[in-house]
């Protein structure tokens, strides 16, 4: 399954946000406006959401303000 133009966008905005493992409120806040823009959260989206969430559980990835 080829990967969609807003999971290809997610993809790279939560790389860019993950870079200094940290992502703010408005990173986060963007991300989920990308996986949702379309009206579906698409599979790959959904591993994408999930491995970023995962992060920051983990906190490989700190959320901060």
């Amino acid at each position: 399954m080829a990967l969609s133009k807003s999971a290809a966008r997610l993809k790279e905005v939560i790389i860019k946000a993950i870079e200094d493992h940290k992502i703010t409120r408005e990173e986060y806040d963007k991300i989920i406006h990308i996986a949702t823009e379309d009206g579906h959260v698409d599979s790959h989206e959904q591993a994408l959401l999930a491995q970023l969430q995962d992060m920051i559980e983990n906190k490989t990835v700190k959320l901060v303000p």
